[in-house]
């Protein structure tokens, strides 16, 4: 498997050559060259399988056994899941009223964000140690990405992660389960400013060619194309649990609910239909709304700012996988997402063209929820099933519950992204109590060890400095 930019400037390379660049020179995003269509009875053969064994039959296809052997891949992604809190890792809980919620939250920081992360994680450290390199991660955060890039790789020799998370406007349990990692290769930074002013210096210094190429930088979010690909998987997971039968053709249709920030799941969500999973799907997003703006108005631009919500994961208003869904729906027109996106990054306003405008539509639904209608939902969803849901979850349960009429010869699955505990202020504004985990409280009481980046200062100059240390250090080693 081979892998072009969106944007088509930077010819072809491999998924180790993907892994370690994050953007593509041409500052497209990478995808593979082509997306295999699976059969009937291939799908068949794949409902019996365990997720992480859906993970591995997807990595082999998309990883070559001549870059990761298989028997060294499935070992790879065993050790990734092994600090998995669940035995069968992710988990559907069937609820009352036929709502389905997936819970993906079972790793070390109660994230979805763990199952991709971990296995990029034992992804990198094979290359790294297999070449004896050494690389420095740069993540922006607005909640749990950096938590769980930071917990991939913790304590590793290869890799040194800088992540930018900030202040206040992530959850307190997500604050510490960065700050309180004291581990030499583990750098976080409290910074004065919402997640899409954490991206600007991060895009500098990858965007000074020099500097990255020599401090050998790459990302951890979801421009990451492994990232993409392990959450491939859980959207089979959900239509194998939720589909009535696998017995005849057509297959069922299944609906499948993602809350949306950056668009990286729902771009995993895309690929898996492309492949022939019969689904349909749905994106709900907060009051920072673009990507609902796009599908329902062709208006891809920005709003005036970030709003701070109580699913803070998803208070983003550049969502920079949108570009990997319009070059899937675009014919992989790579001239036309070239055009689009540095018209984007240039006005921060573009017109979606009508044709690929089209073609969105049919394929996703949209939907709004405000924090009203979380908390409501939250309860609501509480009282019928005392079954908690983080506020993340509760945006797609919400649209389950004001649809809960609409399809009903198909089944719907709503994916939880995240564990409520890690949400405390949201759950007590649900008016439900929580009880503290162990594991929370003692999170509490640990150390915590962070740097601040004030409002004002030269943020990607402080990075530098800290990055071209770390090199120095490298070296001396």
């Amino acid at each position: 498997m081979r892998y072009i930019s969106t944007r088509g400037g930077a010819g072809t390379t491999d998924f180790e050559g993907v892994l370690f660049s994050g953007y593509a020179i041409d500052g497209g995003l990478f995808m593979p060259e082509s997306i295999p269509v699976l059969d009937f009875g291939t799908l068949k053969t794949w409902s019996t399988f365990s997720y992480p064994e859906l993970v591995k039959q997807l990595c082999s296809i998309f990883i070559s056994p001549e870059l990761i052997p298989k028997p060294e891949l499935s070992d790879l992604v065993d050790k990734a899941f092994s600090r998995f809190k669940h035995k069968e890792v992710i988990h559907l809980s069937r609820l009352k009223n036929g709502l389905n919620v997936l819970e993906l939250w079972h790793g070390p920081t109660y994230a979805f964000k763990d199952l991709s992360l971990s296995c990029t994680g034992q992804f990198l450290q094979y290359f790294l140690k297999k070449r004896k390199k050494h690389v420095s991660i740069l993540v922006g955060t607005s909640g749990d990405t950096g938590s769980s890039a930071i917990e991939s790789i913790r304590g590793d020799k290869n890799m040194d992660i800088f992540v930018l998370l900030p202040h206040g406007l992530c959850s307190q349990v997500q604050e510490l389960q960065m700050t309180t990692v004291i581990e030499e290769n583990v750098h976080v930074f409290l910074t004065e400013g919402n997640s899409d002013e954490i991206d600007e210096p991060i895009k500098e210094l990858f965007a000074d060619a020099d500097f990255s190429s020599k401090h050998k930088l790459m990302s951890l979010n979801s421009i990451n194309w492994s990232r993409i690909l392990v959450q491939i998987a859980h959207y089979f997971y959900a239509y194998f649990q939720c589909a009535p039968s696998m017995d005849n053709l057509p297959l069922p249709v299944v609906e499948i609910v993602v809350p949306t920030g950056g668009g990286g799941n729902l771009t995993a969500g895309f690929i898996a239909q492309k492949m022939g999973l019969p689904i349909e799907l749905v994106a709900v997003v907060n009051d920072n709304d673009i990507i609902h703006r796009a599908i329902q108005q062709g208006d891809f631009s920005l709003s005036k700012t970030v709003k701070s919500t109580l699913a803070s994961a998803m208070d983003i208003q550049e969502p920079y996988n949108m570009e990997r869904i319009f070059w899937l729906f675009s014919g992989s027109d790579s001239n036309l997402v070239k055009s689009l996106m540095e018209e984007f990054y240039v006005t921060k306003s573009v017109k979606l063209p009508p044709g690929l405008h089209k073609k969105l539509c049919e394929r996703l639904r949209t939907s709004t929820v405000s924090d009203e209608e979380i908390l409501h939902t939250m309860r609501r969803c509480w009282e019928d099933n005392h079954y908690l849901l983080c506020p993340h979850t509760a945006t797609g349960v919400c649209y389950h519950y004001k649809h809960s009429d609409c399809h009903p010869s198909s089944s719907r699955c709503c994916l939880a992204p995240a564990s409520p505990v890690k949400f405390e202020d949201a759950v007590h504004k649900a008016q439900i109590s929580l009880e503290i985990s162990p594991e929370i409280r003692k999170l509490k009481e640990m150390e915590t060890r962070s740097s601040i980046l004030k409002r004002g200062e030269d943020w990607a100059r402080i990075l530098r400095h800290q990055i071209e240390a770390v090199t120095k250090r490298q070296k001396s080693v």
